[in-house]
């Protein structure tokens, strides 16, 4: 048998402003934008050129899913963005307004800084070694 992590839910406030983020500010791709009824739309993003699992934006309904919105990993870094060059990601990010809660710094596994998306939740980005990809 063979498997692989496809997608991964993550909560937003709104659609719209949720792939203004993503695409507009990570340079992600807009994968696919469907509208399933008046209120619900099947939305999914990816890293560009990447084959990586994908992010479905569910917008939150009801009280339980608003409060975890921008807290969806309990104030941990949750997310990890590899990219193939650390500087230049980090300098198109930082213009396109991303904010970087760190200086850049170099660990055993590779370059990495911590940024905050639109909502909070906190992001590695991360140039591996070659040694740490897997």
């Amino acid at each position: 048998m063979s498997a692989c992590l496809a997608q991964v839910t993550f909560l937003v406030r709104d659609y719209d402003e949720a792939i203004d983020f993503f695409v507009g500010k990570l340079g992600f791709s807009l994968v696919e934008d469907s509208h399933l009824s008046a209120t619900k739309r099947w939305v999914v993003v990816r890293p560009a050129g990447s084959a990586a699992p994908a992010l479905l934006l569910a917008r939150a309904v009801g009280e339980r899913q608003m409060a975890a919105i921008g807290n969806q990993c309990g104030d941990r870094v949750g997310f990890f963005l590899h990219t193939d060059n650390f500087d230049r990601s980090h300098a198109a990010m930082t213009e396109r307004g991303v904010r970087f809660l760190e200086s850049p710094r170099t660990e055993a596994y590779g370059k990495v800084a911590v940024f905050a998306d639109l909502y909070g939740n906190r992001w590695d980005l991360i140039e591996p070694h070659a040694a740490s990809t897997p």
